[in-house]
């Protein structure tokens, strides 16, 4: 009697590119936009890739979104674990990066590994009550790291001396958010002009005492009107002003 193989996924089919945060004192932001690529084809533009899990944690994907989706549903289910406790612990961001890397690393290990990369960011008290932020990065491969900044998928190559640059020139862990929403906004648009499998479409979250906000995607001006590529002398630029207000 014949059996088939047992076979895994060997490539994403469905993916997202780059996400970027950044964590100040205060807060930590994310950003990515909300293509979803099948194959070349920029198939599905209004894909959620940054979440919340909790009341106190983001959490940002690229690669395979099915892989995603999966991942956010175990994390779901200790969610709905600790509320049925009804003790009052709930994952800290810490936690659910420590827990990513695990299920990452297991399913690496077993040769079908989940094709993504991960960025968390949140609050954390300690045991005197006193508040940070923490913001750490995982990927299929069980690779994981706390930094001020991270970036994924073509970010991580593009991104981070961007960031890397804002972050010195606009104080640093004192930066307010105007301009860290600024910062990852020239991010990327950036990633925007560079990768071919992203769109202009935005999606920001903030994570600070107060909980977590995820904004509705915003669509960033562009100026394809670059000397380099399309030299226009005297170019029409009305249109820029409509779209920073509607921006704005």
């Amino acid at each position: 009697m014949s059996q088939d193989p047992i076979t895994h996924t060997t490539r994403p089919i469905v993916t997202g590119t780059s996400v970027v945060a950044i964590k100040t004192k205060s807060f930590v932001m994310m950003a990515a936009d909300t293509l979803g690529s099948y194959g070349s084809l920029a198939r599905f533009h209004d894909m959620k890739r940054v979440v919340s899990v909790g009341n106190n944690t983001i959490l940002g994907a690229g690669g395979e979104i099915s892989d995603f989706q999966k991942v956010s549903q175990y994390l779901q289910d200790l969610e709905e674990e600790n509320y049925c406790y009804d003790d009052g612990v709930t994952l800290t961001a810490p936690e659910i990066h420590s827990y990513l890397t695990r299920i990452c690393y297991n399913r690496r290990s077993r040769i079908n590994p989940f094709y993504n990369q991960f960025a968390v960011g949140g609050v954390v008290s300690d045991s005197k009550g006193n508040k940070s932020t923490y913001l750490g990065y995982t990927d299929l491969y069980g690779t994981t790291f706390t930094d001020n900044y991270v970036a994924t998928g073509f970010g991580a190559h593009f991104a981070y001396p961007l960031l890397r640059k804002g972050y010195e020139d606009l104080n640093g862990a004192d930066m307010t958010v105007d301009n860290a929403r600024k910062l990852l906004a020239d991010t990327m648009r950036v990633l925007f002009y560079r990768d071919c499998r992203t769109i202009n479409k935005i999606t920001f979250g903030v994570v600070d005492v107060n909980g977590v906000d995820i904004s509705q995607p915003v669509a960033l001006q562009t100026d394809w009107n670059l000397e380099e590529i399309n030299p226009v002398k005297n170019p029409d630029r009305s249109y820029q002003e409509e779209m920073k207000q509607d921006e704005d």
